[in-house]
């Protein structure tokens, strides 16, 4: 063995065991009782090891908008968080990645990153074309905007232009994304978060979710529901399911973990599209994490400059900064919740390293890469927005206590600062 873990907490796809994990060339060899090698990590009695994080909705912004927050950063914040893969999103980088161009240029922007990292492409009107070589060139799947983005670059479609796509990409087997609300129900916004709110209802998202599942049964493509806020939808997923439809759908620690009831006007780092809704929305969330109709919970790191964050809820850039928090956030509501770990592994490793078709990640077992979190799940800690590794300091979360924090992140079995992440492509991994 070039390595072991020893530890009396492993979290694995058959639950929590005591184990010994063996690491031979950066993949997981053995997952036994114990394994003699001179080199072993002995974790403490705190401590618990855990598969590392897949986020599959990742802004990273670079190139175009890299004083936003840039490959190098996002990547340092992904690996204090325990995440060791990323899957970053189509926009708001310039160029957007909707074409084979774009996409070379974007993996040129990514030299320096601390972590795996692949790429989603985009559907914008008029690209239909791209897709197919998209696909080729080794995307993990396709994005779209039912409304505005709020870039000019990357346009929203239409019903009519997604089902086109659809309908495409049905025959490359390949997923499609979608970022779902009704753009005749949504409203102008008012500055204060009340209106805001009330500015973007359930509504909505129902409406949108509602024409996704119809076009899933009419296309027979994949599709991918994202950052669900409204729970009135689950009802309309479950019914997707009953039906065997090929749709899953996600939801972000921001809507497991904040309500519109303590927002106040100005807090503009709660912005977020669809927004933060009541405490009850959020704990039917909850409910349908437990009930397997919420799939995944990924992080929708969308960060942007302090400028951009300030002002009122009408002005204000949409989109929350979370991407070294997620494990705690949702570790903390999980424990108040009496959820294990093993359902936070499921949720935010095993899960979205599935669904993107990454069949190294996402789980302790043989065969796997060994991308490692070293994990102390009661110890608490008040988030100081400033000790983040991202590039602007503005999140929610700062003065907040979570407990669970991340002391080693290995990717590959090896201890990130001593290694390089790399640029993954659809089915090499």
């Amino acid at each position: 063995m070039d390595l072991v873990f020893r530890a009396r907490r492993v979290i694995t796809p058959m639950g929590e065991i005591a184990a010994d994990v063996g690491v031979v060339d950066g993949r997981i060899v053995a997952v036994e009782s114990f394994i003699e090698s001179p080199n072993v990590v002995h974790l403490a009695d705190d401590e618990v090891l855990l598969p590392g994080l897949v986020d599959t909705h990742v802004h990273v912004n670079d190139p175009g908008r890299s004083e936003w927050e840039g490959f190098e950063t996002a990547t340092r914040a992904a690996a204090a968080g325990g995440v060791t893969t990323i899957i970053d999103m189509p926009l708001n980088s310039i160029p957007p990645t909707v074409e084979t161009a774009a996409l070379e240029i974007k993996r040129k922007a990514a030299a320096n990153v601390s972590v795996d990292v692949g790429f989603w492409g985009g559907i914008i009107p008029g690209n239909l074309a791209d897709l197919k070589p998209l696909h080729e060139a080794g995307v993990f799947g396709f994005k779209c905007f039912l409304i505005h983005s709020g870039v000019d670059e990357f346009p929203a479609v239409s019903k009519d232009e997604l089902e086109a796509a659809l309908r495409e990409l049905a025959t490359l087997d390949a997923l499609t994304i979608v970022h779902a609300e009704d753009a005749h129900t949504v409203r102008e916004s008012e500055p204060d978060y009340a209106g805001f709110l009330a500015s973007r209802p359930r509504e909505a998202e129902n409406r949108a979710i509602s024409d996704v599942v119809e076009l899933t049964r009419k296309t027979g493509a994949r599709t991918h529901i994202l950052h669900l806020s409204s729970s009135d939808a689950l009802s309309i997923l479950e019914a997707a399911k009953r039906e065997s439809l090929p749709i899953t759908a996600e939801t972000c620690p921001h809507y497991l973990t904040f309500t519109a009831e303590e927002i106040h006007d100005g807090e503009t780092e709660f912005k977020c599209c669809p927004p933060i809704r009541e405490a009850e929305n959020r704990e039917t969330l909850w409910w349908g994490l437990r009930e397997g109709l919420i799939d995944l919970v990924v992080s929708d790191h969308s960060p942007s400059t302090v400028e951009l964050k300030a002002g009122d809820f009408a002005t204000a850039w949409g989109g929350i900064a979370s991407l070294q928090l997620g494990l705690p956030a949702v570790w903390t509501g999980a424990r108040a919740r009496d959820f294990h770990l093993t359902d936070v592994v499921r949720w935010m490793a095993t899960h979205p390293a599935r669904q993107v078709g990454l069949e190294t990640k996402g789980a302790i077992e043989v065969g796997k890469d060994a991308d490692l979190v070293v994990f102390a799940p009661e110890q608490k800690f008040v988030v100081d927005k400033n000790a983040l590794h991202h590039r602007n300091p503005v999140t929610p979360y700062h003065g907040r206590e979570l407990f669970g924090v991340v002391r080693q992140t290995w990717l590959r079995g090896k201890e990130i600062g001593t290694t390089q992440g790399k640029l993954l492509r659809r089915g090499e991994a």
